[in-house]
């Protein structure tokens, strides 16, 4: 469990922009040194490091491809460097930037998004366990694996690819939660339903925001600072008997 008072470095994947910029940007504001990962945008991860800093917190921006393991235990070396770990947010995803069914997807985009979502995301948790977990030497800490509301209905016509690695990203968090839970280090997950980010536009569709809207019980998409405030409650001492938990974040749909 984290400690509120002093809780230490927090790695943040893939927060050079969206919600994983704003996860990172509500983790300095709770305290934590913040590493900002990224894999391409260096520009926007030095963007959020800037804005950090500006408030008076700490963050370093580090390059590294999740579906790498090498890139991972790079990532994990350097931010051990800014003291210990104690948290790590798996944001990193993609969705091969493309909307179609999933006979259209071609081959090399389903491996692409495999390897980062998934694969990447069991990388980032195998080395948290290591570093963190008390039968090795560790302090414990939290890991909180970013999902999605997609699980449910599967998104068909757009992103069934990418639904399905976030099914195995709620399996692998309740499996784990289970595994480590006696090791000092809990395993949960935030499911964003439809959220206001560059995601959607990346994909040539700048309006599926606004067009879901109807079908939310809340009548919007939620706002990526909505989905950081979830993950800083998991992560925080007030969550601290729950583990293996999938929250979703929704706006009730």
């Amino acid at each position: 469990m984290t400690n509120d008072a002093a809780p230490g470095i927090a790695i943040v994947t893939g927060a050079s922009r969206g919600i994983g910029a704003a996860v990172a940007q509500a983790a300095a504001r709770s305290g934590y040194g913040v590493v900002v990962n990224y894999s391409a945008d260096a520009d926007g991860a030095g963007a959020v490091v800037a804005e950090i800093m500006a408030e008076g917190g700490t963050a370093v921006a580090v390059r590294a491809d999740v579906s790498q393991p090498a890139d991972v235990v790079c990532l994990f070396e350097a931010a051990a460097k800014l003291g210990p770990i104690t948290a790590v947010i798996n944001n990193a995803a993609i969705t091969g930037n493309l909307i179609g069914t999933l006979a259209d997807v071609p081959v090399e985009t389903v491996q692409r998004v495999v390897d980062v979502n998934v694969a990447g995301m069991m990388y980032m948790c195998q080395e948290a366990v290591r570093r963190l977990s008390t039968s090795s030497g560790g302090g414990g800490g939290s890991i909180v694996n970013i999902s999605s509301t997609a699980t449910k209905a599967g998104s068909p016509g757009t992103w069934v690819h990418y639904a399905a690695t976030k099914g195995a990203v709620d399996v692998l968090t309740v499996g784990l939660a289970a595994e480590v839970a006696k090791q000092g280090i809990r395993v949960n997950a935030v499911a964003p339903g439809s959220t206001n980010t560059g995601l959607h536009a990346a994909a040539g569709m700048p309006d599926r925001v606004a067009r879901l809207n109807p079908t939310i019980p809340m009548g919007r998409g939620a706002e990526p600072e909505e989905i950081a405030a979830a993950v800083l409650w998991l992560l925080s001492g007030d969550a601290g008997y729950i583990t293996g938990a999938i929250l979703p974040v929704s706006g009730g749909r």
